[in-house]
């Protein structure tokens, strides 16, 4: 029987409860917000007494359908100051779902000072002073922790970002080779379990696909089938398994939509310098692995293993990271972008966040463009606590406001990744629009408008997106909620019985029988309540907008700008 685990870090208590009977259908981002929703005065101090932190598996988490263990965290962002949930890889999705839990909510504080590591196994759950973890960074918490408690052990954490209270701080844990590099990075929600005083949670769980299934020969049948379809797609199947999700860097930048130099330009011609292509090849050089998977039971392996020339796994280096600390800045050498992922990874920062602040900083003068050593010093203030890294810390936003800079390429606070709105309109739409702030992930238009998946939409034209960055929206609240890897997107809009298959698992392991009209309405629900909930907490349709720049600046080589405004609050009108 699923239970909900609810940990008061001010009582210390740790207790389970029954899950009510309105959150059985509900997983990962669907549960996360609807706790928040149910719980949170959408008023209070991110970072005060009253916020909580929620942390949830995915519907089929925790079993062997293909791709399903993304772990959700959410909580009042310290960067938006909305809901937010940010999802990553790594193997703490199946453990949790495999001990029985629903939900993790941490709640309450402690005495200022006062650091906690949570143990929670078969016997039950614990609080436990964090003692010579607290303070150190993400590989070598996971190092720790693993040699104390066992080497199969999950590990969730913070880094010292996290602790300091920074905005820009992510929740890491481990994937299943140990590397401590798969992050919910975006919000600031490592800030928000730092202010809880929480340092990690330790998931000990013997089993990983094992959770209970009411039907399993129709579960795994449809598991099958749902794999195949992702090993078939030329996307999901051949593309993001040989060169990682890198591979998109020479795509996007060819398609003219790679945001260069802090938003200025769309092309570059050193992108192919710190491309897929490239980092496959220095991964299998070194000794690395140029193809991985980030969590338990993924059959797409666009992962990678990055090795350091100094002999340092920095674990996976992300297109977001590549585009961030790159193109974004001007910088063409692979290893500066690892040893800049490397120290996010240690110190516990959004790397998108990071990177996007550091163009701020150059946008500024602080340190030129295109200076990697210069861009490697001033984010290792970080870790030091320095008046400087501590703006670098707290993101884009607030070092724009630091150094007197307005163009500074955010939403609601959260910088936006690595596709520019002007020439990838359907993105556009999705930064302006989603609760969550500037998140690729909540719609990913570059579907459509790039890459000729799921039909094609001009990515230069207006005409298209808001019902493109709609729909999609709608049904990526879906497949957060189900704990399914984004990426299943492209094979699921190709192949009519993609969808299918995914609610055939949902079906099978619950005894239900929802349709594709209850897994849509469901999406619609889960941004309702988001949407309600930022509402209460003081956004206006004003926060649905993109900077200033995007409309009055012209991106070259294609000389668009993004025009839409009031009609972007039309999005939700469902």
């Amino acid at each position: 029987m699923k239970r909900i685990l609810r940990v008061n870090m001010t009582t210390k208590e740790v207790k389970y409860e029954p899950v009510p009977e309105k959150y059985a259908l509900l997983g990962g981002r669907g549960l996360t917000s609807r706790i928040l929703y149910d719980e949170v005065d959408p008023a209070c101090e991110p970072l005060g007494l009253l916020n909580k932190l929620v942390f949830a598996p995915g519907l089929l988490s925790g079993t062997n359908a293909p791709s399903s263990g993304r772990f959700s965290a959410g909580a009042k962002s310290p960067l938006t100051g909305g809901i937010k949930e940010a999802n990553a890889g790594g193997v703490a999705s199946q453990k949790l779902a495999n001990l029985g839990l629903k939900a993790v909510i941490v709640e309450g504080k402690p005495a200022p000072g006062e650091k906690y590591v949570l143990k929670v196994s078969l016997d039950g759950a614990e609080l436990l002073a964090a003692g010579e973890v607290a303070g150190r960074g993400g590989y070598e918490t996971v190092s720790m922790l693993k040699k104390k408690f066992g080497d199969k052990v999950g590990v969730v954490f913070i880094g010292p970002a996290g602790e300091m209270l920074m905005a820009g701080a992510g929740i890491g844990n481990n994937d299943p080779e140990g590397n401590a590099g798969r992050y919910a990075g975006r919000g600031g929600l490592g800030a928000v379990m730092g202010s809880k005083g929480l340092k990690a949670i330790v998931i000990d769980s013997p089993k990983t696909f094992e959770a209970a299934v009411k039907d399993k020969e129709r579960f795994t049948a449809a598991a099958r089938k749902f794999a195949k379809i992702l090993q078939d797609h030329p996307v999901t199947g051949q593309g993001l398994p040989a060169y990682g999700t890198n591979v998109l860097m020479n795509i996007i930048n060819e398609a003219g939509t790679l945001p260069i130099r802090n938003f200025r330009y769309g092309r570059w011609d050193g992108a192919g310098q710190v491309g897929g292509e490239k980092y496959a090849e220095l991964c299998r050089d070194r000794g690395g692995k140029a193809t991985h998977a980030c969590n338990p039971g993924c059959v797409i392996r666009c992962s990678n293993i990055f090795i350091l020339p100094d002999g340092r796994s920095v674990g996976s280096v992300e297109y977001e990271t590549a585009w961030a600390f790159g193109p974004n800045l001007q910088i063409n050498d692979p290893d500066i972008i690892g040893r800049l992922n490397y120290i996010c990874n240690d110190v516990g920062l959004d790397t998108i966040e990071a990177g996007v602040t550091l163009g701020v900083l150059m946008e500024a003068g602080v340190i030129p463009f295109g200076d990697g050593e210069a861009a490697v010093a001033a984010l290792e203030e970080v870790g030091k606590g320095s008046a400087l890294g501590r703006i670098i810390g707290s993101g884009a936003a607030s070092a724009g406001k630091a150094y007197g800079i307005t163009r500074v390429p955010v939403v609601k606070g959260q910088s936006i990744p690595a596709y520019d709105p002007r020439s990838c309109r359907g993105n556009g739409v999705t930064y302006a629009t989603s609760p969550m702030g500037a998140d690729h992930t909540a719609g990913y238009a570059v579907t459509a408008n790039i890459l000729k998946v799921g039909g094609f939409v001009d990515p230069n034209s207006d005409e298209g997106q808001i019902d493109l960055s709609r729909n999609l929206q709608i049904a990526t609240a879906a497949v957060d909620s189900i704990g399914l890897c984004l990426f299943v997107a492209f094979a699921v809009l190709d192949n009519q019985e993609g969808l299918p298959a995914i609610i055939e698992m949902i079906n099978a392991m619950y005894g239900v029988n929802l349709t594709q009209d209850d897994v849509m309405a469901l999406g619609k629900e889960i941004l309702k309540t988001e949407r309600e909930f930022n509402k209460k907490a003081g956004f206006t349709s004003l926060d649905d907008r993109l900077p200033w720049f995007f409309h009055e600046e012209a991106l070259e080589p294609h000389m668009t700008k993004f025009v839409l405004r009031e009609e972007l609050d039309a999005v939700f009108n469902f």
